[in-house]
């Protein structure tokens, strides 16, 4: 593990708030994606260095923020005194390389207060724009009434899988159609995994996924404390890692990764409610607690990637923090070898 400085000058922007991360091979740069709303400087990923090896990784360097646009090519506004409905703000919170392109896809959460659903677009490496994908119906964001996305728990992940086809989208909690969200000893509803094409930017198929509860109860009694998708990433063409998060007051940080294949699962895609009838959602199988991996601390973690191939050919996954630009809490990367089993030693 290795932690970057609280609010780091990176030419004259903050570096914090880091909500996704991936990697481009070829050119061996990373990017990272701060989810500030435009508040402390413009919406923004950044282009980084970062080495990592057997000893883990080096600290980050050479940081090069880039402003995402909107079509017309002007900055998001911020949302900071924002009251008119229909205000553009985005809440950036997932990315992805495409390589076949040179280009990124990138989710915000929207503002539910303003009326501005989730979005999922794509733009240059000059954080040009250059179109949105079209989402299902109901993925929207009303104020005035209990049904869509919560505010700040929609599109929160994104896994582009191998052949650079498809692009998942994790919701991180139930829309209000689909059920509550966790609360501690109980899981809540269903959250949306949503399947696009990415060259039409067209839905294509859905799962249901269901978080754990959060995981303890919060002291003193009904404190904040939550727990949602976070982050998920392709570990083949059909399997998926998907990261939870919890924060829960007075204990701090859980996290845990899980495997779930994307070929289980009834289709929900066409479905406006998830409550009220049969739902059969994929098995998931729990491959990391990470309060059992060895790092110093556990913090707000939110982006997840593949890293460069380890001498002795095994993958490497990274994940960043999230700190919210909070002094209390951390900018940390954190790396780990992964050992896959051989396939033949795997059973029928």
């Amino acid at each position: 593990e290795t932690r970057v400085p609280h609010r780091l000058d990176a030419a004259g922007t903050p570096v914090g708030g880091l909500s996704a991360l991936d990697y481009d091979p070829v050119a061996d740069r990373w990017f990272a994606l701060s989810d500030d709303r435009s508040d402390l400087q413009a919406a923004r990923f950044y282009s980084v260095a970062l080495t990592v090896g057997p000893q883990g990784p080096a600290s980050p360097r050479n940081w090069v923020p880039v402003a995402l646009r909107q079509p017309d090519g002007s900055l998001f506004p911020s949302r900071r005194g924002a009251t008119t409905p229909g205000t553009p703000v985005v809440d950036p919170e997932g990315l992805r390389w495409r390589p076949d392109t040179g280009t990124l896809l990138w989710s915000s959460e929207g503002d539910r207060r303003l009326g501005q659903a989730p979005s999922i677009r794509e733009c240059t490496l000059e954080g040009r724009h250059l179109r949105s994908f079209n989402l299902p119906a109901h993925f929207t964001a009303d104020a005035h009434a209990e049904r869509g996305v919560r505010d700040n728990l929609a599109f929160e992940g994104l896994a582009l899988t191998p052949d650079g086809r498809g692009l998942w989208a994790a919701m991180e909690a139930p829309l209000f159609q689909d059920g509550p969200v966790p609360a501690p000893g109980v899981a809540g509803g269903w959250c949306r995994f949503t399947l696009f094409d990415v060259q039409r930017g067209e839905p294509l198929r859905q799962l249901a996924y269901r978080p754990d509860a959060i995981p303890v109860a919060p002291q003193p009694a009904g404190a904040f404390a939550d727990n949602g998708v976070s982050e998920i990433l392709m570990l083949d063409a059909h399997r998926l890692l998907v990261l939870e998060r919890a924060f829960i007051t007075g204990f701090g940080n859980a996290l845990r990764l899980y495997l779930v294949d994307t070929r289980e699962g009834s289709d929900t895609l066409h479905r406006d409610t998830l409550t009220g009838a049969p739902v059969r959602a994929p098995s998931k199988t729990l491959v990391l607690d990470f309060a059992q991996a060895g790092p110093t601390r556990l913090d707000n973690t939110e982006g997840m990637t593949w890293g460069p191939r380890l001498p002795n050919g095994n993958r490497c996954l990274v994940l960043v923090s999230d700190d919210n630009f909070n002094p209390g809490q951390i900018t940390q990367f954190l790396a780990f070898e992964c050992i896959e089993p051989n396939p033949e030693d795997l059973p029928a």
